[in-house]
């Protein structure tokens, strides 16, 4: 978050006595914290292998890989029946119309059934590593939508992060060593790459203009709101997968992708329906980030996980690290760091900004 952001606890009196986690204890809250760390961190990692997994051993269904990104969303039903009684009375003056929610609801869909889209062919085409790698992208590229969409300040730190970032995945780009899984040709190389990218900037464009609909629209970050954010959003997105698997005619392979699977049926179906499951660990973990800090700290808790796949990769399908790559996953490293560090500086400088600000307010009580 940047200077001109507070974490979601802080922004003002009215949401914070909104929040309902807001009263507990110090420990706690940090503990509430960690364990969406942990869903963020274990459901992408293990999204990212599985569905790397999926492609190793005969899938090649984009389509299926888009789908089921999204397809588990009836989970989330879970947690919202659970918090949805939670939720207080907007103090919204003139809250948005149902066609504007709605119409927000499915453009948001569609830009994440395009991003799923993206994100499944480069993972078809490039390893695990290198995918993640290319990947840690978006927290550039979401420091720089959040500069001219949020304007948010662009400090010393957030540009080395930019840069750093930026070089890690041009070392990967002009890297041809043990890059690509076995049959892919330079070629396709090429495809995955421009389209992993495309897929972090459009992501990272999402994310803004997320943040820009909770401030200008729904004007209410509650965990209620974004949890039917991501359901709706997952829906169309849904909805749009279905339809594109089936206009594509890949829905008839199949059963015949089912039948070959390296590690036979019912692997198969396993490989499937946890990738859809841990695609929603995931997504609780990013809600709840978003919930109990902020939109930016998840992404850069999403950023982290990214850098660190490599080494999953690594233990798993036993990619190789050739000198290039780890310089890479160094710089990748470097450039999250220099993010947290800016996040920690900006979040000290909230805390005196209000521990000030509520001092004055007592003087003049007094």
């Amino acid at each position: 978050m940047s200077g001109n952001e507070e974490p979601i606890l802080m922004k003002d009196n009215s949401l914070t006595d909104s929040l309902p986690f807001v009263k507990l204890k110090r420990w706690k809250w940090w503990l509430l914290v960690a364990i969406n760390i942990v869903f963020l961190l274990v459901g992408q990692a293990a999204s990212v292998l599985l569905g790397r997994f999926y492609y190793d051993k005969g899938g090649n269904s984009t389509w299926l890989a888009t789908l089921l990104q999204t397809a588990a969303f009836p989970i989330l039903f879970i947690p919202y029946v659970f918090i949805g009684s939670s939720r207080t009375t907007s103090n919204t003056v003139n809250p948005p119309s149902l066609l504007t929610v709605c119409s927000i609801y499915f453009v948001f869909g569609a830009i994440t059934a395009g991003d799923n889209m993206l994100y499944s062919v480069g993972l078809l085409y490039l390893s695990a590593s290198t995918y993640s790698l290319i990947c840690a992208m978006q927290l550039a590229f979401n420091a720089v939508f959040s500069f001219f969409i949020n304007h948010q300040k662009f400090t010393a730190l957030i540009f080395n992060s930019v840069v750093v970032l930026t070089l890690s995945a041009c070392l990967l780009a002009v890297n041809g060593e043990s890059t690509e899984p076995s049959g892919v040709s330079k070629g396709k190389y090429v495809i995955g790459f421009v389209a992993t990218l495309g897929a972090s900037v459009l992501y990272s464009l999402l994310l803004s203009l997320m943040q820009l609909s909770f401030q200008k629209v729904l004007k209410k970050e509650t965990f209620s709101v974004v949890l039917e954010m991501q359901i709706y959003t997952s829906l169309v997105a849904t909805c749009i997968s279905t339809i594109g698997l089936f206009a594509s005619g890949q829905w008839r392979t199949l059963h015949g992708e089912m039948n070959n699977f390296g590690t036979g049926r019912l692997s198969y179906v396993m490989t499937v329906v946890w990738t859809a499951v841990c695609w929603q660990i995931c997504g609780i973990g990013v809600v709840g980030l978003i919930f109990v800090v902020s939109s930016l700290f998840s992404n850069v808790i999403s950023t982290l996980s990214l850098a660190i796949t490599p080494i999953a990769a690594l233990i798993v399908f036993h990619d190789k690290m050739n000198g290039v790559k780890i310089i890479a996953t160094l710089m990748a490293l470097w450039g999250f760091t220099s993010y947290i560090y800016q996040n920690y500086v900006d979040d000290i400088k909230a805390r005196k900004s209000r521990a000030n600000a509520e001092g004055d307010t007592n003087d003049s009580l007094c």
